[in-house]
């Protein structure tokens, strides 16, 4: 007979994402996972496979619970342009905010840490970005059909800088004790736009 689960999955899933968030992919160890679940070592590799395996499915889990929000916000009906600066602001006021800027983004982070030498973690950064960047643009594109921003403006060129911006700011916030850095930078971008 098989023994049953003495643990749910998808609660040591979001355990194992906060843990990485704060510690990045080296600093945690299989022990300090094993600890922090509150589960064996066998019953993590045989619910989550490797460290590795463990790791991006956070990331995944991470992305699922942001983009399908970000979506929403962009894709309401009515003028779009307004949702993409507070977007943008939203972004630049969370890594400013000395209690959400010490983790940074788990997608920054991982481009940082990993992406240089792990093409699995690339891919899923890149999905994440190219995803953001889809929606961005869309928003962008319909504000520049609805009379909202100016002919002249490409929505994919303004979606790709604002995307890069708003990665800079987890980057700059996380390390920067200054929070009109990120807001300056956020409302001369948003300036653009005009």
């Amino acid at each position: 007979m098989a023994r049953t689960k003495e643990f749910d999955p998808d609660a040591a899933l979001h355990s194992a994402l906060e843990l990485f968030w704060q510690r990045g992919y080296e600093a945690t160890s299989m022990s300090d996972l094993t600890e922090h679940l509150g589960i064996g070592r066998a019953s993590l590799y045989a619910t989550f496979g490797s460290k590795h395996e463990l790791y991006l499915k956070a990331l995944e889990r991470y992305e699922e619970a942001r983009l399908p929000d970000i979506l929403r916000e962009l894709s309401q009906p009515g003028p779009a342009l307004p949702a993409v600066r507070t977007l943008v602001r939203r972004f630049a006021a969370d890594a400013a905010d000395s209690e959400l800027r010490r983790y940074g983004c788990f997608v920054t982070n991982t481009a940082a840490e990993l992406a240089p030498h792990d093409p699995t973690a690339t891919r899923q950064v890149e999905r994440n970005w190219d995803r953001l960047e889809t929606v961005l643009h869309a928003a962008l594109a319909r504000a520049r059909a609805q009379g909202e921003l100016p002919e002249g403006r490409d929505p994919l060129t303004l979606a790709r800088m604002l995307l890069v911006l708003m990665q800079g700011f987890r980057v700059v916030g996380k390390a920067s004790s200054d929070p009109a850095r990120v807001r300056d930078a956020a409302e001369q971008a948003l300036a653009l736009l005009d």
